[in-house]
């Protein structure tokens, strides 16, 4: 498994290391290697690995009642499908049971699931036109048994003009929620990915969900968007889904290096106060790399920075609103 460093490392030094090349190394137990590696970048990604994929990390509540998020921005590139992706990996892996719903016809969210989104597949262009139940689109994620996904297929690039001439085009998704199809995965999150536009399909989920988590890119231009949506918003709560509301906002992208990026997260959290999540998503080479095998960077380098930012807000979303003991697989506690 691949793990973060502060730097390249040597092909010379990946290999396993020679105990009789190190001073003083004792015949029997390697103490010298365990005190060298102990405080290397290498070491340490390894144990926060080890601690996640055995399930040492604390409880995630379980919510009274299924919530359902949309996660939206109509400016691409801030992050939306990597922290769909990811904030559902953090729930699934603590033993929450989380469905993706992937309204982007992009279908970057499937791929990143590793579930299969040629044409043809079931998927949310079906569910939406009223072809399909919800239930018949879901696919099981290979890697976590907790994780399903609705997939998204190119169909769904034309869904935006065929749902203008049917009936409750805005709350179909609604629709297909509230029926019982998946009543049966006893799902506790539900999390849409949307497009980055504020049509139809985006529309749609808003009507859906309850929720709205917004990423937002530590750069100047991914503020200039956020007015728009949040009138969109409004529109919504007021006219269409009087539930609908803004649990969090995530800052993406974050770079601690650079003033920008400190003065974009200041002026967010001045003007959103305690909606923004503590917790901001860092510049991860692992996070981008992670779709690329079909993962989340939860899967793919669990012990990496990216991963455990997206563990901790996972962890921060989860811990917004009433709690209760959340089941747990195998010996995780």
């Amino acid at each position: 498994m691949p793990t973060e460093t502060d730097g390249p490392v040597s092909r010379e030094t990946s290999g396993s290391l020679d105990y009789a090349t190190l001073p003083n190394a004792k015949a029997e137990g390697g103490s010298v290697i365990d005190d060298i590696l102990a405080d290397s970048p290498i070491a340490a990604a390894a144990q926060r690995a080890t601690r996640v994929l055995h399930g040492a990390y604390s409880q995630l509540p379980r919510p009274e009642r299924q919530r359902i998020l949309t996660v939206a921005n109509q400016k691409g590139g801030v992050g939306k499908t990597t922290t769909t992706v990811n904030l559902a990996a953090a729930l699934s892996v603590h033993g929450l049971r989380v469905l993706v719903i992937d309204l982007d016809p992009q279908g970057n969210a499937s791929t990143a699931l590793g579930v299969d989104h040629r044409a043809g597949v079931p998927s949310s262009y079906e569910v939406l036109i009223g072809e399909l139940a919800l239930g018949e689109a879901v696919q099981s994620c290979p890697l976590n048994d907790n994780l399903f996904c609705v997939p998204a297929t190119i169909d769904l690039a034309g869904a935006e003009i065929e749902l203008v001439s049917l009936e409750q085009r805005e709350s179909r998704l609604k629709a297909a929620l509230v029926a019982d199809s998946i009543r049966e995965l006893e799902l506790d999150y539900i999390i849409i990915d949307c497009p980055p536009s504020l049509g139809l399909l985006t529309l749609n989920a808003m009507v859906g969900a309850t929720e709205v988590v917004i990423p937002i890119q530590c750069e100047y231009y991914a503020l200039e968007g956020v007015g728009q949506l949040l009138r969109n918003i409004e529109l919504v709560s007021a006219h269409l889904n009087t539930d609908l509301h803004i649990s969090a906002i995530l800052l993406t992208m974050y770079d601690a290096r650079t003033k920008l990026a400190e003065q974009v997260a200041t002026e967010v959290k001045q003007h959103f106060g305690e909606v923004v999540l503590r917790t901001s998503i860092p510049r991860s080479v692992k996070v981008s790399e992670a779709p690329g095998y079909g993962m989340t960077v939860i899967e793919y380098d669990p012990g990496s920075r990216g991963a455990m930012s997206y563990l901790d807000a996972g962890r921060e979303l989860a811990t917004r609103g009433v709690q209760k003991p959340t089941r747990m697989n195998g010996d995780a506690k």
